[in-house]
């Protein structure tokens, strides 16, 4: 490797770049991240991993995805928290990026801005099919975005909504697969009309 090349590779690894990850539940997102911090450990890069502090459905502070991979993680209350956790990292991955705040968006352009990697993964629909939470706006800025898909479990085609099976209007509601499937466009809306249907007038 030449003296030029050694410096654009130099380059490279000190440009920031954010990183997306969506999907509807079930659809892999926490596996992809893991496999690129994983990847990022094997380059021999310092990786930071955080989670909203609210998602304690598997474990307090690890990051599991639903085929049981685990990866250490640090809780966190608020996004404004990364700026000050992360100083140390190259590579900052964020898990469960729909229940941060708002401020997700500018934490992790700022991050980018000072040379990090920032992978992030969430929902980017909630249950009724709307936006949910920084997720769009990070999309919005992100150099990659990259969108995975589950299968349907009533047709087996590619899924993009996740479909809340219980009876809670609440936005946020922690839950797996007794309560949510994920379903393609037909079937969520045959979903949606047998919800309605279903209800006493």
């Amino acid at each position: 490797m030449n003296e030029y090349e050694e410096y654009a590779a130099r380059d490279v690894s000190l440009r920031g770049r954010v990183e997306v990850i969506c999907g509807s539940m079930f659809s892999g997102k926490t596996e992809e991240l893991i496999r690129r911090l994983r990847r990022a450990k094997i380059a021999r890069q310092r990786v930071e991993i955080y989670k909203p502090a609210v998602d304690t459905r598997y474990s307090e502070a690890d990051v599991v995805s639903h085929d049981s991979n685990i990866e250490p993680s640090t809780p966190v209350e608020s996004s404004a928290s990364l700026l000050l956790l992360a100083d140390e990292a190259q590579v900052v991955g964020i898990d469960e990026a729909q229940f941060f705040d708002e401020g997700l968006v500018g934490v992790c352009r700022e991050l980018a801005n000072r040379g990090k990697r920032v992978i992030v993964a969430g929902l980017d629909m909630d249950f009724r099919g709307e936006p949910f939470g920084p997720m769009p706006a990070l999309m919005a800025v992100a150099e990659e975005v990259t969108k995975v898909h589950a299968v349907c479990v009533r047709c087996g085609a590619p899924a993009y909504l996740s479909h809340r099976k219980v009876a809670d209007g609440r936005r946020v509601l922690l839950g797996e697969q007794n309560e949510y499937e994920p379903l393609c466009r037909r079937c969520y809306a045959q979903a949606v009309a047998e919800t309605a249907a279903a209800r006493p007038d």
